[in-house]
């Protein structure tokens, strides 16, 4: 029986991609008899066969020494127990396989500064992140299998991340691979729009013919909320009113009520926060919008359009590589600017465009599966179980 064992924080289906990604690829380990270790701080239980180790970290030590103590920890258990695959997500310096859900931390924490609307600020950000100790035991961390001799099997979760970590760490693009986020394509497809289509819009009030632009995200400042309202509130000036937009995931915050309210555009927005069926809403919506300032693959729109939905987002969200800019969705420059958004959005209320880029995108998605990603990755596993053997 083969042995892996993976490694972060928390292992749970309901937190980060990461984590959630985790959890369902040892599932498909399990189901095809490989024996799985977890390396955590907490688990949540599945799957059950799973073997979880605890690597305890004291509440009490500053951030930089936890994330620093985690990745000394695990090496050390890594050298008690013999495995063929060491995964690792980022939170470690042991592993013989790397896949990046994070991408290279220097340059997300770059475009991610830009949410900050002032350009003082913004600098004096920059400067701090310089300055962190915990930004300077992230990067000191995150570059470990890059140090490595032989370097581990580096996966990357997108074209933009594997090129992030090209430049930035000094290797060729074909030392990455790259395996796209998979969707589950049995629960989210065009079929489940019809089965769940009404009754949402009835309990939001949403006026019947409105097209509903959907934003899903847990922090609603950093995926671009700001860009969006802006945008919203462009096109309701331009004399555009059949439009709604449901913001899903974070509550919103206070200056964030203050500009909707200034903007006159509080009665087309509507904030459900966290929900537990987020697939009603893929069905319910008629466009999914995410003007991130920087996502590495955002698993939740290709959901979207797995669903049928066309897909609005940045440059700097990886999962922009499946998106062919007016065929199933549309990518906007960064920063997003509230114009340039605005612009695609009133592009997409016209039926006609929706229509053909639902179709569009929907078939776009089916070669992204979450079943073909845990099959590549098997694949590479095996790979490497086999080189390292050739090299003992």
């Amino acid at each position: 029986m083969k042995k892996i064992a993976l490694a972060i924080e928390n292992f749970s289906r309901f937190a980060g991609g990461a984590e959630s990604y985790a959890v369902s690829l040892a599932c498909t380990l399990i189901d095809h008899s490989w024996e799985v270790h977890f390396f955590g701080q907490r688990w949540d239980g599945e799957p059950n066969n799973a073997i979880f180790h605890r690597i305890y970290i004291p509440k009490f030590l500053p951030k930089p020494l936890k994330l620093i103590l985690f990745a000394l920890k695990h090496r050390k258990e890594m050298k008690r127990e013999q495995f063929d695959i060491v995964l690792g997500f980022g939170s470690t310096i042991s592993m013989n396989v790397y896949q990046s859900h994070g991408g290279v931390h220097w340059l997300s924490t770059e475009r991610m500064l830009y949410a900050c609307e002032s350009p003082l600020i913004r600098a004096l950000k920059r400067l701090l992140t310089k300055l962190s100790l915990k930004h300077r035991a992230r990067h000191w961390i995150e570059s470990a299998p890059f140090r490595q001799h032989p370097m581990p099997k580096i996966i990357a979760i997108s074209r933009m991340i594997r090129d992030d970590m090209a430049s930035y760490f000094h290797i060729s693009k074909e030392e990455i691979e790259v395996v796209f986020n998979g969707v589950d394509l049995k629960r989210l497809n065009e079929s489940h729009r019809e089965k769940l289509q009404g009754p949402l819009r009835q309990r939001l009030n949403i006026t019947r013919g409105n097209v509903i632009f959907l934003f899903v995200s847990y922090n609603l400042k950093k995926k671009g909320i700001v860009p969006l309202v802006e945008a919203a509130a462009l096109l309701k000036k331009s004399g555009e009113k059949n439009f709604s937009i449901i913001v899903v995931g974070d509550r919103p915050y206070r200056s964030l009520l203050r500009r909707i309210d200034r903007l006159g555009i509080g009665q087309a927005i509507f904030f459900p926060g966290p929900v537990k069926n987020i697939d009603e809403y893929y069905a319910n919506a008629d466009v999914f919008v995410l003007p991130t300032y920087y996502d590495a693959c955002s698993l939740v729109l290709l959901e979207a359009m797995a669903s049928g939905l066309p897909a609005i987002t940045t440059e700097y969200n990886g999962a922009a590589g499946v998106i062919v800019n007016g065929e199933n969705g549309y990518i906007i420059s960064h920063p997003p600017q509230p114009q340039e958004l605005a612009t695609k959005m009133a592009s997409l209320l016209s039926a006609e465009n929706r229509r053909k880029m639902s179709l569009s995108a929907s078939r776009s998605i089916k070669e992204y599966s979450i079943i073909k990603n845990h099959q590549h990755l098997l694949k590479i596993f095996d790979e490497t179980i086999r080189r390292n053997r050739s090299l003992q």
